[in-house]
């Protein structure tokens, strides 16, 4: 990975190619991939299971490494704090949970904090501040143990912002919850973006969500994995943005017609290759 500025581009990914070797068979994951993301852009990867969507998530990130191709990730003039200490460039939640048990809510929020030497009041005022944005006040000295799946994840995404990355990774951070925790969620992080502007790469399943959430949709095709299309959300629902707002709209339905019927047969070509898969085993 390398970084360099442009005009406006914060991810740049030119090429990008990854394969593998699993049960002794070369497999290709990522064939190929070009894709720009703007500053401040919020951008959803749709795909059908198996076409590499959190591989390219997990490179951007930094957690792997490409076969081939290019990722340039363009650093911000504001990257050293007012504090002298340099902030992240990314930071990444998971789909499973993540935080420490052994820690509290507030000693979880502030871990990245600690690490880059912020004083004990100066990380306590800030996970405080995250802590409130995501709605667990109150909880700040609860343990994992004592908090529910969905207070978890609030919990991963507060320490994820309090670190102040300049760009947030999101690998289907949401897909284990039930639907009202979800919605819920959602419309909080639809809240928080909308306040701070982070760039936003956010793998997800769910079409719904990606209409959600998202500036631009990212269709990728099946394995391996290429951009089969994007789909421009903003045109159809411009910021600033609510739940009910877009679920409520005609338009929400022609718009998630229009990327399933991208989707639907990557769907199928990937069901045909689990099913050849499972025939060789």
């Amino acid at each position: 990975m390398s970084t360099a500025g442009g005009a406006n581009a914060r991810i740049s990914v030119r090429g990008l190619r990854k394969r593998f070797v699993s049960q002794g068979r070369v497999v290709e994951a990522l064939a190929g991939v070009d894709l720009t993301i703007a500053d401040g852009e919020f951008v959803c990867i749709v795909g059908p299971s198996g076409c590499g969507k959190t591989t390219l998530l997990r490179i951007v990130a930094g957690l792997e490494q490409q076969t081939s191709g290019q990722v340039e990730i363009a650093r911000s003039p504001r990257a050293a704090s007012t504090s002298g200490r340099a902030a992240p460039v990314n930071s990444m939640v998971f789909q499973e949970q993540s935080i420490f048990p052994w820690m509290s809510v507030r000693r979880n929020v502030a871990f990245g904090l600690k690490a880059r030497g912020f004083s004990k009041r100066e990380r306590h005022a800030i996970a405080e501040r995250y802590i409130t944005k995501v709605g667990l006040s109150g909880f700040e000295d609860t343990y994992p143990h004592q908090l529910s799946g969905g207070m978890k994840q609030r919990v991963s995404i507060a320490r994820a912002l309090a670190n102040d990355p300049e760009i947030l990774l999101m690998d289907e951070p949401f897909a284990a919850l039930d639907e009202q925790t979800k919605l819920i969620l959602q419309g909080e992080l639809i809240a928080i973006w909308e306040e701070s502007r982070k760039t936003v790469l956010y793998v997800t399943h769910s079409i719904d969500e990606a209409i959600l959430l998202a500036d631009r949709i990212v269709v990728m095709s099946a394995r391996p994995g290429n951009i089969k299309d994007i789909v421009d959300v903003g045109e159809v629902f411009p910021r600033p943005r609510t739940v009910e707002r877009v679920k409520s709209s005609p338009r929400f339905g022609e718009l998630f017609g229009h990327v399933w019927e991208q989707l639907k047969d990557e769907v199928a070509a990937a069901r045909m290759l689990e099913d050849a898969a499972a025939r060789r085993k």
